[in-house]
């Protein structure tokens, strides 16, 4: 089970590096390949993952054994309001005494190399039903049309 979430309080200078807001922050869209970098993608798309998920992230981070806190924030770049684009992952950087939980991951770019690299492993990403197929037909099935022809406006004619 995971540990309890620590209580939420205003930031002030005097905090220590276990409280939550001292956290560094990660949103689905900083790994986005989907993204543009105005949108607000902040890796290379060649080390992006494509539409993530902040449950991805989570269960990517929580397996390496990492504390994580996950909270339902929007990215203020996202454009989309749907709930699957909201969630904001937290994840503790450095101990009380400065030094780093984990020597591997030492900047915010660690982490995120790190989660983008571990997502496509995921069980949940590797087994979805039918891959690309159902796309695929949707789409020749939409394009192949129902009626006979222009596909324009029927009956309309010119005006005179």
């Amino acid at each position: 089970m995971a540990a309890a979430v620590p209580v939420r309080t205003n930031w002030h200078p005097a905090m220590k590096h276990s409280d939550m807001e001292r956290w560094i922050c990660i949103y689905p869209a900083y790994i986005n390949s989907k993204k543009t970098r105005q949108e607000g993608r902040r890796l290379p798309k060649e080390n992006c993952v494509e539409n993530p998920t902040y449950a991805e992230i989570r269960d990517v981070l929580s397996a390496s054994q990492i504390r994580v806190a996950v909270e339902n924030k929007q990215y203020c770049r996202e454009k989309s309001r749907e709930l699957q684009y909201r969630g904001r992952i937290r994840v503790q950087l450095r101990n009380d005494d400065g030094s780093f939980c984990n020597p591997e991951f030492t900047s915010r770019e660690a982490f995120m190399l790190h989660v983008a690299s571990r997502i496509p492993q995921l069980k949940s990403r590797q087994a979805r039903p039918g891959g690309e197929a159902p796309q695929q037909a949707q789409h020749q099935q939409s394009t192949s049309g129902g009626g006979g022809g222009g596909g324009g406006k029927k009956g309309k004619g010119k005006r005179r």
